[in-house]
């Protein structure tokens, strides 16, 4: 009976428990093919050693009273050493299976034991090869799962720390009446409670994203339309901190196939974060391109750059700069967003200041 639980190293789009028996399962051409040509090999071999030791005995009893004294032992003897060649033959083909095998099984019980750093050696037959490359590429992504999973948990733990502990200190001034019970002192609660709901949000955005488990709604979207619409409720926030904003779309571009709700999530973490980084006085501006079978979407400031080094680094979960006060978490859902549409984004900074980041879209 298989365990209750799915296993850490299941397959996701296998369900569990398996519907039919593991050894039917993934019953293919090639593994039927390996199965016959070990079942030969086995074959063949026992066959080569019962024969030598039946031509032995059958010469034997047929030429006993013909024979010179001196060739029975001959025959006898060659009859041995065929029977023994043979389990030797046996014996060789055994273990080049059966010590490659018993690799597997030890790795795979670290790995069901949580150590996924096992791995073995690529070695036997061909087939067994491929089960051996097929394992560890396993054990790598169950690997590398794990670690982000891991540090996944160290910067949510990280990033809860610091509105908690703001709420708990406020809150405890007021019930000691260190604070004054007033909006000014109720304000900055309300909103750590504000950042707390964003991360909570962003999270589920990610792990929906990052899984493949993201529905989108598509339907054929006015790209221009879409832009401006999202220009438009940044305006407020512009005119606030002196930033201009200006838009260059083209009008020969197509109706895209999108969502329109997630692609104006992408635009909005693009244009609060330029607007973040961007001095009063300075500008943002999105531009529209088209070329070959994409679209291009570009926005670009006059803030203060990304530094060279960290460049690599911008579409990491919980990437901050010293004076973002956002979740840290826009940037990383715009890619995984742009990603599920078919598209890619880049992020660049050319010495002297500024940054653009552009993202494609295909052309369905």
């Amino acid at each position: 009976m298989p365990p209750p639980h799915r296993p850490p190293w299941w397959p996701a789009n296998e369900p569990w428990p398996p519907a039919r028996p593991p050894w039917r399962r993934g019953w293919r051409n090639g593994h039927r093919f390996f199965f016959w040509r070990v079942a030969a090999m086995f074959a063949l071999m026992t066959l080569f050693m019962m024969s030598g030791c039946a031509l032995a005995m059958w010469l034997a009893l047929i030429g006993f009273s013909n024979l010179p004294s001196g060739a029975m032992p001959f025959l006898l003897f060659s009859g041995f050493v065929i029977a023994v060649v043979g389990m030797m033959l046996i014996g060789r083909a055994f273990r080049r299976i059966a010590a490659p095998m018993g690799d597997l099984m030890e790795a795979a019980s670290r790995v069901e034991r949580g150590d996924y750093s096992a791995r073995v050696i690529e070695r036997g037959p061909r087939e067994v090869r491929d089960l051996a490359r097929a394992f560890n590429a396993m054990a790598g992504r169950l690997q590398k799962d794990e670690e982000q999973r891991r540090k996944l948990l160290a910067d949510v733990t990280h990033e809860l720390r610091t509105p908690l502990t703001v709420m708990q200190g406020n809150i405890e001034a007021l019930l000691d009446g260190v604070y004054p019970r007033d909006d000014d002192h109720l304000a900055p609660m309300l909103e750590e409670t504000r950042v707390l709901s964003r991360l909570v949000e962003d999270l589920r955005t990610m792990a929906l994203a990052e899984s493949g488990a993201l529905k989108l709604h598509r339907e054929p979207t006015d790209l221009g339309v879409l832009i401006e619409e999202t220009l438009a409720s940044f305006h407020a926030q512009s005119d606030s901190a002196g930033v201009a904003l200006a838009a260059r779309i083209p009008n020969d571009v197509p109706l895209m196939d999108i969502d329109p709700v997630r692609i104006r999530e992408v635009l909005a973490n693009l244009l609060a974060n330029a607007l973040r980084h961007t001095p009063r006085g300075g500008a943002v501006e999105v531009a529209v391109s088209i070329g070959g079978r994409a679209v291009t979407v570009s926005v670009a400031d006059t803030g203060i750059g990304i530094p060279p080094e960290d460049l690599p680094r911008v579409f990491d979960r919980f990437y901050k700069s010293e004076q973002s006060r956002g979740t840290g978490l826009g940037l990383a859902i715009a890619k995984n967003l742009v990603a599920a549409h078919g598209g890619e984004i880049v992020a660049e900074s050319p010495p002297g200041g500024g940054a653009t980041i552009r993202f494609a879209l295909p052309i369905v």
